[in-house]
């Protein structure tokens, strides 16, 4: 649990977690108090074996409105963007990357602004579930710079290069149907929030440990055929007649709800 007045809330009920970005003033901007907490919070998730899904808002009438200027001014912060500082990121990727790092699915529900650095987090989710009327864009090219906290590495998968082109290159605008039209989210509703949340009690329900093996399988990557088929055969061969997946045959047969174990942290 975390104070109100934090950049970033996480709340949990039950095995799901909610990550609220909290600067509603500033329609959830993206200052370096909130790329730090918002890597804070993967971190504390990660090493949470309670949490089964989490679903990533924001406070207000925004999602993410993309970077705060103020950022710009804090040389600091920007001096060498080509250092790694997490990893295989810097500062700012790893505020995107890390959901996709994440053991358990990331759920994003987007209502209003989804800009430039917000709408990279959002990417960073497994799943993202829109407002029709939510906003979307890359902005980067509006303040002569290209997108830089891991579009390049989450979106191909998703949209293709030719829509993708005509966003980056032109910053324009779409609303949440067009988002969805072109695959950059997963579906339209009316109340994000609350589809997010049901998605997350839902895969809640499901043991763990095939939850997160699932992830790790179909997260994208650079492996060749061959490797994904061997990680497939070592995925099963870990979760077979393991304690979690004889629960799921049983409650199945005995058409009852399960009792899973909560997920190791490695």
């Amino acid at each position: 649990m975390t104070n109100t007045n934090d950049p970033v809330t996480v709340t949990q009920q039950g095995g799901i977690a909610q990550v609220q970005l909290n600067r509603p003033d500033k329609k959830n901007a993206l200052d370096i108090a909130t790329f730090e907490a918002l890597i804070q919070a993967q971190i504390d998730l990660s090493n949470n074996p309670n949490i089964r899904a989490v679903v990533l808002h924001g406070a207000g009438d925004a999602f993410c409105a993309g970077l705060d200027i103020s950022v710009l001014t804090e040389s600091d912060a920007i001096a060498n963007l080509t250092e790694r500082t997490h990893g295989m990121c810097n500062l700012f990727q790893q505020a995107a990357m890390g959901w996709h790092q994440l053991p358990v699915p990331v759920i994003a529900a987007v209502h209003g602004h989804c800009l430039g650095g917000g709408l990279q987090i959002a990417l960073g989710a497994d799943v993202r579930i829109a407002a029709p009327d939510a906003q979307f864009s890359v902005m980067e090219i509006h303040w002569g710079l290209v997108p830089d906290m891991g579009l390049t590495a989450l979106a191909p998968g998703l949209i293709a290069r030719d829509h993708l082109c005509e966003l980056v290159l032109t910053g324009d605008k779409i609303n949440g149907l067009t988002a969805a039209e072109m695959g950059l989210i997963t579906r339209v509703a009316g109340d994000p929030l609350k589809e997010s949340l049901a998605l997350a009690g839902k895969i809640a329900q499901k043991s763990p440990h095939a939850v997160v093996a699932a992830k790790r399988l179909l997260s994208p990557g650079t492996h060749s055929v061959a490797q994904k088929l061997q990680s497939e055969s070592d995925a099963m061969q870990a979760l077979m007649a393991g304690e979690n997946q004889r629960e799921a045959v049983n409650a199945r047969l005995q058409k009852r709800a399960p009792k899973f174990k909560d997920r190791t942290v490695e």
